[in-house]
């Protein structure tokens, strides 16, 4: 039951990372998600039936360890209205997404006795749930701005430092998703659990 809560935690929170990319893109003029069905909560718009279910499923239960991934919202960086940095706005939704997820939840724990003592609902089982919510939310968002490609901080980068970005990928090309992989397993982990102290006043795991 507990890996079951875990997966649907990520896959919740990749829904709503995949939806604020199309959203981005619709409101900087591109209806390329909105006219595919993608712009919405719904997650069976966005599963793909090998990343979202079948690998992190048999990941999850065997090893305890989740990789996985949403089919990505498409969209047409000709249509946006911002040709300079309508790329960057469009990669940065997701994590952005996932970052707010975080900050308003974490602020929730970090406030917790205030609302305890208001609504006398929230139980410290309650703050542990937030907790991994919020935990969860910004490994995503981290993980998604490591710019590598096919992540979103390689658009970010891209646009921000084009030449440089260009010389990067040129260096680590397929590469890439494995240096992100190892970056995840030993880099992020600490990495989120200081924006997480910082966001809730906790460390991870109250």
């Amino acid at each position: 039951m507990e890996k079951l809560f875990v997966y649907l935690v990520i896959i919740i929170s990749a829904v709503f990372h995949e939806y604020a990319h199309g959203w981005a893109a619709f409101r900087l003029g591109d209806t390329t998600a909105k006219d595919a069905g993608r712009l919405t909560l719904n997650p069976f718009a966005h599963i793909d039936l090998w990343g979202t279910v079948l690998i992190p499923l048999f990941l999850l239960f065997t090893s305890g360890i989740f990789i996985g991934w949403a089919k990505p919202v498409p969209y047409n960086p000709y249509n946006l209205r911002d040709q300079r940095y309508g790329n960057l706005k469009v990669a940065f939704a997701g994590p952005g997404a996932n970052l707010l997820i975080a900050l308003v939840l974490g602020l929730l724990i970090r406030f917790s006795p205030l609302y305890v003592s208001s609504v006398g609902f929230t139980t410290p089982a309650f703050l542990q749930l937030l907790a991994f919510v919020v935990y969860v939310n910004i490994f995503l968002a981290l993980f998604n701005l490591i710019p590598f490609p096919p992540l979103d901080g390689s658009k970010v980068l891209g646009d921000l430092f084009p030449r440089f970005s260009y010389n990067l990928m040129q260096n680590v090309g397929f590469f890439g998703v494995f240096a992100a992989l190892i970056l995840a397993f030993f880099i992020l982990p600490p990495l989120a659990n200081f924006v997480f102290f910082v966001i809730t006043g906790h460390g991870f795991g109250v």
